[in-house]
């Protein structure tokens, strides 16, 4: 039967009762990811979940696809154009899945087994792929599927994220939310600074701190914030600093996050940021080692 003699109204009918056949098990699916919380790289129960739904629903499934132990493929259909559907369910270090993984995971396994149901009724030539993306979070798992080849034929890739309700003012009939976002760019720098250890009470004057330096560039960094645009972010996480007060360390370590409406707004930013950083590690007399790190552009949340 070719698209255009099937009715839309019908399809959507097919395609709810068929939905709904799924709604037990896909409730417990979702909730059996949601109660394993797992952090980037690491999301083996939930690859296996999946996986093991997706074979007893037919499928095959090509689990730890494209060289990541915790990805997976599954496709279907034949000819026509290939629509990617997104499934993450990795979570936060001690909060879980604050962030709706296990909805994300849900909601696009719904859409793939959905658009493989319709795709079959109707004879209609076109193909779904359902990916596992892991280390959304942390990781840049998206990253590394790319470069494996992973949206290599992809015509079009699709994913449903959770929000607050009232996300848009104007409501599309009886669907509340919105689509086509525009997310900020992004960019990890990790810095180091390395200076000379000494006793704090005896011969302070002999080292070079380290958290001085680091503690420096945050202020630094701080100062900057007043002339940030209103979409620019600037955030940090203090991972490597000393835990005795009576030794002048020798050695922090950091890891920042720059955010910016868009690449060329986010380079501008990242090379203040890098001065800011620098400019803590010259007045305190270390050396600063810095790394850019560019996350998954799908991965810009």
């Amino acid at each position: 039967m070719s698209v255009s003699a099937v009715q839309l109204d019908s399809v959507r009918a097919s395609v709810d009762a068929a939905l709904e056949t799924l709604h037990e098990s896909l409730r417990k699916l979702n909730h059996e990811i949601w109660s394993h919380p797992e952090l980037a790289y690491q999301e083996h129960h939930a690859h296996d979940t999946i996986c093991d739904f997706l074979e007893q629903q037919g499928f095959t499934v090509t689990r730890h696809a494209y060289g990541l132990d915790t990805s997976f493929e599954a496709l279907s259909g034949s000819g026509g154009r290939l629509i990617n559907f997104n499934a993450e369910y990795d979570a936060l270090p001690d909060i879980g899945h604050a962030c709706g993984h296990n909805l994300i995971a849900t909601a696009s396994i719904a859409a793939f087994l959905a658009l493989s149901f319709a795709l079959k009724k109707y004879d209609i030539p076109g193909r779904t792929q359902l990916l596992g993306t892991p280390a959304e979070e942390n990781g840049g798992g998206k990253a590394k599927l790319i470069e494996a080849g992973a949206y290599k034929s992809v015509d079009i890739s699709l994913m449903a994220h959770g929000g607050p309700e009232k996300m848009d003012s104007e409501p599309a009939g009886d669907y509340v939310g919105i689509a086509g976002t525009l997310m900020n760019a992004r960019k990890n720098l990790h810095c180091e600074f390395k200076g000379k250890s000494a006793h704090a009470g005896g011969n302070p004057w002999a080292g070079v701190n380290a958290l001085d330096a680091l503690v420096t560039s945050y202020n630094n960094v701080a100062v900057l914030r007043q002339q940030l645009m209103p979409e620019q972010r600037i955030h940090v996480a203090f991972t490597d600093v000393p835990k005795v007060a009576n030794v002048i360390p020798a050695y922090t370590k950091a890891f920042w996050q720059v955010r910016s409406p868009t690449l060329k707004g986010l380079n501008t930013l990242v090379a203040k940021v890098r001065n800011c950083i620098e400019a803590g590690a010259l007045a305190t007399g270390c050396e600063a080692t810095i790394t850019e790190w560019v996350p998954s552009p799908l991965a810009n949340f």
